[in-house]
């Protein structure tokens, strides 16, 4: 059966198509209550369902918000999608979704097909590279923001700036301290043990792992120790369980750690994400070895996931629904008054989370 049209309804309701538009798609010059009501009935009565696109052309405002994540099957990026919804929801807006495996020509992909359906708003959550191989697409990718932001489009990134966007306006960061609650970590943890530790960290170049990495050296350096040995891979559970396998070969093989000293009676292992604990852990397990026995393991973010991980791991918990919430509140659009709210984020905090798997043993 054939959708109604707009025509239909107006001419049912016995005034123009344009008013029936103005009533019907929401547009800021209205007719008069009893016109406006004779729209309605028309349009119920035949069925009608306006069209998304002519409503967002008459509000000036599509009502969408676009979301970019590198994998919404992470657990992080889950977290922080639901606190985007629930701040969407609350401004009465829905959320369209993109997920990229972290490239950022695949990112500039979905800004622009965000701004070809006229999203209000885009949040992108994922680390930044400055990896030469991202060079070009990050150009890109800064580019599409710079048009979409001075076209009157609101951005919020999670973590640090998209390399090279130069929008003075409608641009905001929601930052994270990950340097400073990785050094925290550090402290904590040297001073419950004067084992040697290894990073396990992602590539060379990701602005989050290097941030918490470069952290943690720091935190081991104000405790009065070495630096860690640090064995780079994929930012994923997949890189943790191969890093997780080296490392089980040498406390294995009473091999040594950074300082040189026996492994044999284990290793403090720092992962600088939770899933690449989980993945290393897992291969440490394969392994026939014991947490915390015979390797201590930390992560960092503390995601939903490790409610069901035993032993319980320690971790650097921080508020990921409410990271989404704050990002999707600071590109919210202005109030009747004509007031931003929320332009500017409020700082994100964070707190070290002590727990079984980096526990002293007899």
């Amino acid at each position: 059966m054939a959708a109604s049209t707009l025509t239909e309804v107006a001419r049912l309701a016995g005034v123009s198509p344009a008013t029936a538009s103005r009533v019907l798609n929401g547009s800021a010059r209205k007719p008069g209550k009893d016109i406006a009501e004779r729209v309605r009935q028309a349009a119920d009565s035949l069925g009608y369902i306006p069209n998304a696109q002519a409503q967002g052309l008459a509000k000036s405002s599509s009502g969408l918000i676009g979301l970019i994540v590198h994998d919404i099957a992470d657990p992080y990026f889950a977290a922080i999608a639901r606190g985007v919804q629930e701040a969407a929801r609350e401004q009465r807006r829905m959320v369209l979704l993109a997920t990229t495996g972290g490239a950022p020509g695949e990112e500039k992909e979905a800004v622009a097909a965000f701004a070809a359906r006229r999203a209000d708003s885009i949040v992108i959550a994922g680390s930044r590279s400055s990896r030469a191989e991202d060079g070009d697409e990050n150009a890109e990718l800064a580019a599409e923001l710079d048009r979409y932001c001075r076209n009157g489009g609101q951005v919020a990134v999670v973590g640090h700036p998209v390399v090279g966007a130069a929008a003075p306006e409608g641009y905001h960061v929601v930052s994270v301290p990950n340097q400073e609650l990785a050094a925290d970590l550090a402290v904590e943890l040297a001073a419950g043990w004067d084992g040697d530790f290894v990073i396990i960290g992602g590539p060379e170049g990701l602005f989050t792992s290097d941030d918490r990495i470069r952290g943690f050296q720091e935190g081991l350096s104000r405790a009065g120790r070495g630096p860690a040995e640090v064995l780079r891979n994929s930012f994923n559970r997949s890189g943790g369980y191969e890093a997780g396998l080296k490392l089980a070969a040498r406390i294995k093989a009473g091999g040594t750690g950074g300082s040189g000293r026996p492994a044999g009676n284990g290793l403090g292992i720092f992962a600088v994400n939770d899933v690449m604990a989980i993945g290393a852990a897992a291969a440490l397990r394969a392994e026939g070895l014991r947490i915390p026995r015979d390797a201590r393991i930390a992560g960092f973010d503390d995601i939903e996931t490790l409610r069901d991980f035993r032993p319980a791991l320690s971790t650097v918990s921080l508020p990921l629904e409410e990271i989404g919430r704050l990002a999707t509140r600071a590109t919210a659009p202005p109030t009747a008054d004509g007031d931003d709210q929320d332009s500017a984020p409020l700082p994100v905090t964070g707190r070290v989370m002590l727990r079984r798997s980096t526990e002293a043993t007899d």
